[in-house]
């Protein structure tokens, strides 16, 4: 074989990169445990009454004729109520009375494993912490113990500490004074595999909607539409359901999501992988390229393309 068909064979064996679809904005209306629906309809429109006045503000962009699609994420994960046979329509009847019109429904474990594809293992794979300023890399790694902090963590206690002063944890990059956030990643079960956290799963779903996750540069997060009645059985329900035919593209530039205040401290964390997560650099200039044309201003930073509004409740 000579170098040109080596030369060929190699570049042939590059992962393709896939394309999507992309709308402007991904809004998420709400994200709900199972305990909201077991307290019943008023719960969830307590929860939904506030949020139909922020979609319109999350869709203006830079577009002339802005693509927005709408999501709203249900905990199937860490607890079960019922089946979705039984409270879908009551959250789809009290979302159209509160004047919300949901495109895409998610299930929490789709950010785990969708449709056999194991999106929380892709995204820890990129997972590059920051380390602290003057440390000589001893300290493990977060996917080998299921943590990870935006700085230096508190020596852990010793008989030395005991005999000199104690240091506080430091953020990197600091302001005056630091805001250090330690994030459980995930925990062991029983079985030996993972739980993953709800700060990790929701940092995922943050991605997903981003249309930032690849699987060897293909593709893996596709909605399924859905018709008719629905299961009774929540792994019935796909990963991802196109409830609206006509709605815009699920992946987005920019996201948005208007959550109870709950999960502020959540976020925090979310935020904290997601200044630590390494995509694909072409996978990013392919989408910070065709944002580019369609006049769409999009932050280099991910971080920065993730937008909030918390509610009380």
């Amino acid at each position: 074989m000579n170098r040109a068909d080596a030369t060929f064979r190699e570049a042939a064996a590059e992962p393709r990169l896939e394309s999507e679809r992309f709308s402007h904005v991904s809004v998420e209306l709400g994200h709900i445990y199972m305990e909201d629906f077991a307290a019943g309809a008023e719960r969830l429109r307590t929860m939904l009454s506030g949020v139909a006045r922020w979609v319109e503000v999350a869709s203006q962009t830079d577009a002339a004729k802005p693509r927005v699609s709408t999501s709203f994420m249900i905990d199937d994960y860490f607890s079960l109520y019922s089946t979705p046979a039984k409270v879908l329509p009551m959250l789809l009847d009290v979302a159209h009375d509160c004047g919300l019109s949901i495109d895409y429904l998610a299930r929490e474990s789709a950010c785990a494993v969708f449709d056999g594809v194991p999106l929380a293992e892709l995204v820890e794979a990129r997972l590059i912490p920051v380390p602290p300023v003057g440390t000589n890399g001893s300290r493990p790694l977060a996917t080998e113990i299921g943590w990870l902090s935006n700085g230096e963590r508190t020596p852990a206690d010793s008989e030395a500490m005991r005999r000199s002063a104690w240091k506080p944890p430091v953020e990197i990059g600091a302001r005056n004074h630091s805001v250090f956030v330690d994030v459980e990643l995930w925990s062991k079960v029983k079985d030996g595999k993972r739980k993953w956290s709800c700060a990790f799963l929701a940092a995922v779903w943050q991605l997903m909607r981003l249309g930032l996750i690849r699987d060897q540069g293909r593709a893996v997060v596709h909605p399924r539409p859905w018709d008719g009645d629905f299961p009774a059985a929540w792994d019935e329900l796909p990963a991802i359901t196109q409830l609206n035919p006509r709605a815009k593209p699920f992946a987005a530039y920019r996201t948005f999501s208007v959550l109870p205040s709950r999960f502020l401290q959540v976020e925090l964390a979310v935020r904290t992988i997601l200044s630590q997560v390494a995509m694909d650099p072409a996978l990013l200039d392919h989408i910070i390229n065709r944002a580019t044309g369609e006049d769409m201003r999009i932050p280099a930073e991910l971080i920065d393309r993730v937008g909030y509004v918390f509610l009380t409740e």
